[in-house]
């Protein structure tokens, strides 16, 4: 790839393998072997070449800059999904101590290439969102998923909620980020859910395509709690009091035609 001259407007790709150091040197060394070959065929299949992309490894991190070139919604669609099923297919023939779950970001912004790696701002960022603790929370809250993905305010508001690609606002949970002195708003998809990725109502979570609520304790909007026994507005309570006596039992010998019929449960007493 030809180098660029100064700072120039890139997206970001980071990917970290959840849980490495907990694995043994040889399962180590198997996770940074299989890494950059499921993350080269991840992007063959959505029709992009690694090989034009400026890639700095790190045992079971890589972090890979591209030029903004108009293939970013390609990138955030059908590149993560293409990278899910790898991994789905790589975990299939693994015990669970040697899955490969990854973390995963994208980001954009202005970008240099330095003599020892990339320098910008947006950079950094991007290994802040990296790190972020909803990333985390989300996997361990979804252990059969392979990969999280967090998409920066920038990405999602330009590719997602531009339209650009086959996911909606509702396919995300906004989040708020605090990673050192790096705080931001971002958004969070667990693609093996098909649905939000926010299981809790945490601070710093929210519902899929709405703000998060304050982390400052604020209290959450009143909800209706259960109706109580005998309610004031004078409705029948249900109740969960099993009452043999009052069950009829019907039984039929032989085959029954119960096409179209409609069956029920209830008591003698309604």
């Amino acid at each position: 790839m030809d180098e660029w001259p100064g700072f120039y407007p890139c997206t970001c790709i980071a990917v970290d393998a959840q849980a490495y150091g907990s694995k043994n040197d040889r399962r180590q060394s198997e996770t940074q072997h299989d890494l950059p070959r499921l993350l080269d065929r991840a992007a063959w299949g959505a029709g992009l070449d690694r090989a034009q992309w400026h890639i700095q490894r790190k045992g079971d991190e890589q972090l890979a800059v591209r030029p903004l070139d108009g293939t970013e919604p390609r990138l955030v669609d059908d590149y993560v999904r293409h990278l899910v099923a790898e991994l789905r297919e790589y975990n299939a023939q693994r015990v669970p101590a040697a899955r490969m779950r990854l973390r995963a970001v994208i980001h954009q912004g202005l970008v240099a290439l330095a003599d020892n790696g990339f320098a910008g701002s947006a950079v950094v960022a991007t290994a802040r969102l990296l790190n972020a603790p909803p990333l985390y929370r989300a996997l361990a809250a979804h252990p059969h998923a392979d990969l999280a993905l967090l998409l920066s305010d920038d990405v999602f508001r330009s590719v997602v909620a531009g339209g650009h690609t086959t996911l909606t606002p509702e396919d995300f949970a906004h989040v708020t980020v605090q990673v050192k002195e790096y705080e931001a708003t971002a958004w969070l998809r667990v693609p093996a859910l098909g649905a939000p990725a926010t299981a809790s109502h945490e601070p710093g979570t929210a519902e899929p395509g709405k703000p998060a609520a304050p982390a400052s304790g604020e209290p959450a909007a009143d909800r209706p709690g259960p109706a109580a026994a005998g309610g004031a507005d004078g409705a029948t309570p249900i109740s969960n009091a099993y009452q043999a006596d009052q069950i009829n039992v019907t039984n039929m010998a032989g085959p029954v035609d119960a096409r179209g019929a409609v069956f029920g449960f209830g008591s003698a007493g309604g």
